[in-house]
């Protein structure tokens, strides 16, 4: 074989690829970053009073109450003591580093289903990127008749005025699970059976394109995205009425709470149960009427007034209802 030939003219240049800093720029450019910043200065997470006050150097609370602690949870599955000085949220407290840099890649610390704090036997799936809100927003122990068949004899004592599921437990109301539920006249539903979480997602609802002072990383749930889903022109989350008749189910069994010396207060000073380590002679009380106390302050607290699961609030609360109508009923009898 004879030598070889002169080498060929080169061909046309290709057309160039896609910026390799195209991805990253979709959220890392400026004035995207600047305007999720101004979404999120609009949260209730950014307010460092509720990370910092009271709870968020302590180690028991610092996971869901400081910046510092929930890295720490995330990272380590720990946090490891007392914090000196915690922090309020921040971008880099739900955000990591990326795992594939694609598309959805949002890298999120967390975002594995939850086993949750009142039975971690059982898995609290709220789907996808929504998991990363219920590492937080669950309760934070058991209802008092939870694992036994409660009689009218159990008795049980409550020992503090933060007795209760905690203050945002709204991943159990959502999932269907761990609330009290008290045998009555309406049926509970299946687990994981809500539309809110079969249809619907913690991130579709509050993290929906940012419009009106609502969604993005505001939080603040999109009456839009309602109005979408729903095909319905609301103005507000009332959806159906919902909101209206849980509100009125929540305020009668209130005062029967009341009426039966679980709670006292009022609405200016708030309601707080009578507990044994504030009345030395109190905090104890039938079992079932501990029950209604903690769907109450429950449901209270969780803030949709039904929105997250109208049928399982509907059914813990009239249920609730018509045991305390029992026991008000049994307390005039004698």
């Amino acid at each position: 074989m004879g030598p070889g030939g002169a080498d060929g003219a080169d061909g046309t240049d290709g057309t160039d690829g896609v910026d390799g800093q195209v991805t990253c720029l979709v959220c890392h450019s400026g004035t995207n970053m600047e305007a999720k910043q101004g979404q999120f200065w609009m949260s209730a997470h950014a307010v460092g009073a509720i990370a910092v006050d009271y709870a968020g150097g302590r180690q028991s609370c610092a996971q869901c109450h400081s910046h510092e602690g929930f890295v720490q949870f995330a990272t380590l599955g720990e946090v490891l003591g007392d914090i000196s000085n915690p922090s309020a949220w921040e971008c880099n407290t739900c955000h990591g580093l990326h795992e594939t840099f694609e598309g959805q890649d949002y890298a999120l610390r967390l975002y594995a289903p939850v086993n949750p704090v009142f039975d971690n036997t059982l898995t609290m799936d709220l789907g996808g990127n929504s998991n990363l809100c219920a590492n937080c927003h669950q309760s934070r122990r058991a209802e008092p008749g939870y694992g036994m068949t409660v009689a009218p004899t159990d008795s049980f004592e409550i020992t503090s005025s933060h007795y209760g599921p905690h203050h945002g437990a709204q991943g159990n109301v959502v999932a269907g699970m761990g609330f009290a539920e008290i045998p009555g006249s309406v049926a509970y539903p299946e687990q994981g059976s809500s539309k809110h979480l079969t249809q619907a997602s913690c991130v579709g609802c509050h993290m929906a394109e940012f419009t009106d002072e609502e969604g993005g990383h505001s939080f603040i749930p999109s009456v839009a995205a309602c109005n979408e889903c729903h095909d319905a022109d609301l103005d507000d989350y009332n959806y159906g009425g919902v909101q209206t008749e849980v509100h009125e189910m929540l305020v009668e069994l209130r005062d029967q709470l009341l009426a039966l010396g679980v709670i006292e207060g009022d609405d200016e000073h708030g309601y707080h149960p009578v507990n044994s380590r504030d009345y030395p002679d109190g905090g104890v009380f039938p079992t079932v009427q501990v029950q209604a106390f903690f769907n109450w302050v429950g449901l209270e607290e969780d803030r949709s007034l039904g929105v997250h699961n109208p049928k399982y609030v509907k059914a813990l609360l009239r249920n609730s209802i018509e045991a305390m109508e029992a026991e008000l009923n049994a307390l005039a009898a004698n």
